[in-house]
């Protein structure tokens, strides 16, 4: 067996899941990819092995703008992405900063809930990744504006500051 192998197929699943929830769910999902109900479905469902075949994947990122599942693959083969450029402003600069606290602040809190018991179920896993999925998602934007703001030469975070 492959060391991390189920970690990366969880991961893999989770990302799935993410993308049928940004294309507005499985029905819509199935539509845009040319898939069954069923077969979105046994993409979508935790429990079930199926991964989207590569059409299915490249419809559905095409249609939400997002690259989830690619971004996944790429990184369970130790590559990243590194084509994106945002423009950093002052204003989406601190938006980014305040939605990944708050994304964070979400996390720990699905976190604190679920370890509360001192166990952890299948849901509360679920509920936690789906949390982390925001956190993930949040990360990466703010990292794109920071960027942008490094290949600009910087900025100013304060008006009239040095």
């Amino acid at each position: 067996m492959v060391p991390n192998a189920n970690a990366r197929h969880f991961l893999l699943k989770a990302k799935q899941r993410d993308l049928i929830a940004a294309a507005g769910g499985i029905e819509r999902a199935a539509e845009i990819c040319s898939f069954s109900k069923s077969a979105v479905g046994r993409w979508a469902n935790p429990d079930s092995h199926e991964l989207m075949p590569l059409d299915a994947i490249f419809s559905l990122e095409e249609e939400t703008g997002r690259v989830d599942m690619s971004e996944a693959i790429a990184s369970a083969r130790g590559r990243r992405f590194s084509d994106v450029e945002a423009v950093a402003t002052n204003g989406s600069v601190m938006q980014a900063h305040a939605e990944t606290v708050v994304r964070m602040g979400e996390l720990m809190t699905e976190g604190a809930l679920a370890f509360a018991d001192g166990q952890l179920t299948p849901a509360e896993s679920a509920r936690i990744d789906r949390a982390l999925s925001k956190v993930e998602e949040g990360l990466g934007e703010y990292r794109r504006i920071l960027a942008g703001a490094k290949a600009s030469g910087g900025l100013k975070v304060v008006p009239g500051g040095n």
